[in-house]
């Protein structure tokens, strides 16, 4: 198996908050799943207004050719593809009165469309 695994201790492609991770450690034993060979799967997928978005979805397992990254307990799985757009992330989860949800933090994004659902690097 060729996965890379980053550790918190390099310089990753992604970062997640404590926040975030301990939000989706929670969703995926909901989920009845093992947190340590599961994760939370990152994307990039077109689509929106503005031509990206994100997509996030719980993975039983790495595939071989992802990037793991390991944050506060949390393992996230970033393909190959996205990690060209996605580098250098954050991700975090907002509780807020109107919303909650989790976010990317995306240095790359040059636009955003108008409500936000989508960019473009």
């Amino acid at each position: 198996m060729s996965t890379e695994t980053v550790d918190t201790g390099s310089d990753p492609a992604i970062e997640v908050t404590a926040d975030a991770a301990t939000e989706a450690l929670s969703l995926l034993e909901g989920e009845g799943l093992d947190t340590e060979e599961a994760g939370l799967r990152l994307f990039v997928q077109q689509g929106g207004c503005a031509g990206l978005s994100y997509g996030m979805r719980f993975d039983t397992e790495p595939e071989d050719d992802d990037l793991v990254v390991e944050h506060h307990g949390l393992r996230v799985f970033v393909d190959p593809a996205s990690r060209n757009y996605i580098g250098g992330s954050k991700l975090d989860y907002e509780h807020g009165l109107q919303a909650a949800g989790f976010e990317v933090e995306n240095p790359n994004v040059v636009s955003e469309c108008g409500c936000g659902e989508s960019f473009r690097t």
